[in-house]
């Protein structure tokens, strides 16, 4: 199967992408470093040109695309094959986006339970200088979580055809599954809910004092907090949720376990209960992952 490099960029459409543009840099920050007219604006948070877009629409905010980069030419042309066989039609991205994006060969699937675009591509432009924090020192784009309506199928389809691997699972209410061989405890997650939509899109920080200093910040800005901070069972990490300007949920966080690509730990059943959620004992904002539609475009079939 195909290797991964991480997670690489979170495609969100806003509202209003004067307003949104103006949070991400300012509130999040990220660093802005490209932004036009209509849209879309791009940030980044490490030498990539972007691990954040922001596409203005008149459609209901929420998310637009996930990248995935793989380790190498050799493994995007893997994966390619690999959707071709499946029958999902991959979809070669043109030329003219791609030198928007500053990528190169880039080609997308749909995901067919929820509907969600992937994009997949080996090569964007680095930016020879290093990510400067503004305020949070945010070391990476850490996962992108989502609300389905199906987790068990769902599941079967990232880890049997996109080659996921389960870190932990809390029965069929949620898993948390990372790109393999990407060390991360989770890359993405899957949290059962009615409908189908973003739970919510991670930074990662480095220094746990970004946590506390963060939630002042947030608070002294009148953004809305959504939960924590907090710390979480399956991931280890101390989180921290807030709304965007269209009340999508983001998070800061601060720790997180790393499982090797030989002789990883077996996923564990997480015990059900809040606690898992929050050792803490906290309780999340009624808002909380509430925000957050998955664009809707053409699915494509599978070959089962």
């Amino acid at each position: 199967m195909f290797r991964y490099k991480k997670i690489g960029y979170v495609a969100l459409n806003v509202s209003n992408i004067k307003k949104s543009t103006e949070f991400y840099d300012k509130m999040v920050g990220l660093q802005l470093v490209e932004e036009n007219e209509n849209g879309p604006s791009f940030f980044r948070c490490s030498n990539d040109h972007h691990n954040i877009v922001l596409y203005p629409s008149t459609r209901e905010p929420g998310i637009k695309r996930v990248g995935f980069q793989m380790e190498n030419d050799a493994e995007l042309e893997l994966a390619y094959r690999e959707f071709v066989k499946r029958g999902l039609q991959p979809v070669e991205v043109e030329k003219d986006e791609l030198e928007e994006l500053k990528q190169g060969r880039s080609f997308r699937i749909i995901e067919p339970n929820t509907g969600l675009e992937l994009e997949y591509y080996s090569k964007m432009m680095h930016i020879i200088k290093d990510f400067v924090p503004k305020h949070t020192k945010i070391e990476r784009l850490g996962h992108v979580v989502l609300n389905v309506q199906d987790v068990e199928k769902a599941l079967d389809f990232f880890t049997e055809v996109l080659n996921f691997r389960v870190s932990d699972h809390l029965g069929d209410n949620a898993v948390w599954i990372r790109c393999f061989p990407n060390p991360l405890h989770h890359s993405f997650a899957l949290i059962k809910n009615k409908e189908n939509k973003l739970h919510h899109v991670n930074f990662m920080v480095t220094d746990i004092d970004d946590i506390g200093i963060a939630r002042n910040r947030i608070l002294n800005g009148d953004v809305p907090v959504a939960f924590g901070p907090g710390r979480h069972e399956p991931s280890t990490s101390i989180f921290f949720y807030f709304l965007d300007p269209d009340e999508m949920t983001l998070e800061y966080s601060f720790g997180m376990e790393e499982i090797p690509e030989e002789n990883g730990r077996d996923a564990r059943i997480l015990e059900p209960g809040p606690l898992t959620l929050d050792r803490w004992g906290g309780k999340p904002d009624p808002k909380f992952a509430s925000t957050g539609k998955i664009e809707e475009k053409i699915k494509s079939s599978i070959n089962n």
